[in-house]
C-alpha cells in the first residue's frame, strides 16, 4: 500500500527510485542554471526549452511539434481518434466543437459550488487529522468528475485506480514498464466496456440526468452524426483518464509550497475564511506555479525547425527529435517574471502555463479553474492548520504522482470560538 490507499503504483525503490526521486528534486536548479547558460540544451535527439518565450513558441507551433502519445492513447481507445492526440485537421474542429457543445461555461458555477460541497462534507468526517491526498483532493475530484460526465462507479473495479493507471500510461508509459502495460491490458477493456454498458442502459431506460453523456445522447437523437455510441465512449473515457487524476497530483503540492510558506498559508486562510474566492484562486495558482503538474512535456519534431530564430540562442531541431517543453522552468524565467522566486498571487494570467498552450492545453483547464482553489478551502477555513508531526506531514511522490501529505487542524469551528456576552 502507499500513502494514497493502492491508487498509486508503488514508488520505484533502489537506485532506480533514488534516481528519479533526485532527478526530480534537482530539476527546478538544473532548469535555472540552463536558463543562464545554456537555454535550449540537446543530447543527440533529445532537446529541451527551458525560457518562457521558448516554450510558448513550442506550445504554439503545433504543425512542427506534435504530441507524442498518440500510439499509447490508441491501446486506451482501442485505436478509437480523439481529439487531444490528433493534428490541426477537420476532425479535430468537428470533435472539439463537439465535446464543447456538450461541456458548456455555463456549467462552471455550478461544478464550483458542489467542489466545494464536497470538499466540506470531506474534511468534516476527519477528527483533526486527514491526508490531502487520499482523504480529500483525489475523492472529492472524482465523485465531481465522475457525475458531471455521468460515469458511475463500475461493478467490478475504481474510477479512481483505472483513471490514474491509465492516465500514467498515457502520459509516461515506457515499453519497458511491463507491469504498467500488463495491468492497462486488462483496464482499458474493462472501462470501455463500462462505459458501453452506462450508454446502453441510458438509452433503454432513458434519464432525466443533466451530465455531459446525456447532452451526448441528446445531440444523438437529434442526428447529429458525430456522435455515435464509439465516439462518445471514446471522449468520455479520455475526459475521465484525462482530467480527475491532475487535481490530486498539483493540490497537494500547492498544499506543500503554502506550509512552507506562513505568510502565503495565512492570506490563504485569511481568504478561505471571507469567502474571498477570487483572491483565493490566485493564491492556489501562484503556490502551484513553484511545483506543477510536471517539469515538462515532450513533443515530437515533425519537420525541420528552428526555435527562437533570429536570437542568440537559435538552434535547430531536426525532424524525428523528441523536445521537452519546460513549462516548469518557463513559469520561472526572470526574463519574462519579475521576481519569479518570490510568491505573489497578483501576477499576471499569461504567466502561468499550468496546463499547455496552444492547440492542446488541457482541455479541462477551465474546470480546473473554476473548482481547484474550492477543494482547498474547507481545509485551509480550519484553524490550527499545520503540518502533521513526523515524515507523514511533509509531501511524499509516487515517480510524478503525490503519494501523502498528513496534515492537523482544531476541530472547532468559528461559531465554537464566539464567547457568550
Amino acid at each position: 500500500m502507499t500513502g494514497s490507499d493502492a491508487v498509486l503504483r508503488p514508488a520505484a525503490k533502489g537506485v532506480k527510485g533514488w534516481l528519479m526521486a533526485r532527478a526530480l528534486a534537482v530539476a527546478p536548479m538544473a532548469f535555472r542554471v540552463l536558463r543562464q547558460v545554456w537555454p535550449i540544451p540537446h543530447f543527440g535527439k533529445v532537446y529541451a526549452v527551458t525560457l518562457y518565450d521558448d516554450v510558448r513558441e513550442v506550445f504554439a507551433t503545433d504543425d512542427a511539434f506534435s504530441v507524442p502519445y498518440q500510439a499509447n492513447l490508441d491501446v486506451i481507445t482501442d485505436a478509437q481518434p480523439f481529439f487531444l492526440g490528433m493534428a490541426r485537421t477537420p476532425a479535430y474542429a468537428q470533435a472539439l466543437t463537439a465535446m464543447r457543445g456538450v461541456m458548456l461555461p455555463a456549467d462552471l458555477p455550478g461544478l464550483a459550488r458542489q467542489a466545494q460541497t464536497l470538499a466540506e462534507a470531506r474534511v468534516a468526517q476527519f477528527a483533526g487529522q486527514l491526508d490531502v491526498v487520499a482523504d480529500l483532493v483525489r475523492p472529492v475530484t472524482f465523485d465531481l468528475l465522475a457525475r458531471y460526465f455521468g460515469i458511475p462507479p463500475p461493478p467490478v473495479g475504481r474510477l479512481d485506480v483505472w483513471a490514474t493507471r491509465l492516465f500514467e500510461y498515457q502520459f509516461a508509459g515506457s515499453p519497458r514498464d511491463t507491469d504498467l502495460r500488463a495491468q492497462v491490458d486488462r483496464i482499458a477493456p474493462a472501462f470501455r466496456a463500462h462505459i458501453d454498458a452506462v450508454i446502453a442502459q441510458r438509452k433503454q431506460a432513458g434519464s432525466d440526468h443533466d451530465d455531459v453523456l446525456a447532452r451526448c445522447l441528446a445531440r444523438q437523437a437529434q442526428g447529429d452524426p458525430w456522435f455515435t455510441d464509439v465516439q462518445i465512449r471514446t471522449a468520455l473515457l479520455c475526459m475521465v483518464v484525462g482530467g480527475p487524476p491532475q487535481p490530486p497530483m498539483v493540490l497537494p503540492q500547492a498544499m506543500e509550497q503554502l506550509l512552507r510558506r506562513p505568510k502565503a498559508l495565512a492570506a490563504a486562510q485569511t481568504a478561505a475564511r471571507a469567502n474571498d474566492d477570487a483572491a483565493l484562486f490566485a493564491i492556489i495558482r501562484e503556490a502551484m506555479r513553484f511545483d506543477p503538474l510536471a517539469p515538462g512535456l515532450p513533443r515530437r519534431v515533425t519537420r525541420d525547425v528552428t526555435v527562437a530564430a533570429g536570437t542568440r540562442r537559435a538552434t535547430r531541431v531536426p525532424k524525428g527529435a523528441t523536445v521537452l517543453v519546460g513549462f516548469a522552468s518557463a513559469m520561472m524565467d526572470d526574463g519574462r517574471l519579475p521576481a519569479p522566486a518570490a510568491f505573489n498571487p497578483a501576477r499576471l494570467n499569461h504567466e502561468y502555463i499550468h496546463f499547455g498552450h496552444g492547440l492542446h492545453e488541457c482541455f479541462g483547464r477551465h474546470i480546473n479553474d473554476a473548482t481547484l482553489h474550492l477543494m482547498l478551502k474547507p481545509l485551509l477555513q480550519r484553524h490550527g492548520l499545520r503540518r502533521a508531526v513526523g515524515p507523514a506531514g511533509h509531501l511524499t511522490k509516487a515517480g510524478i504522482f503525490a503519494d501523502r501529505l498528513m496534515v492537523r487542524f482544531d476541530t472547532e469551528t468559528d461559531q465554537d470560538r464566539i464567547s457568550p456576552d
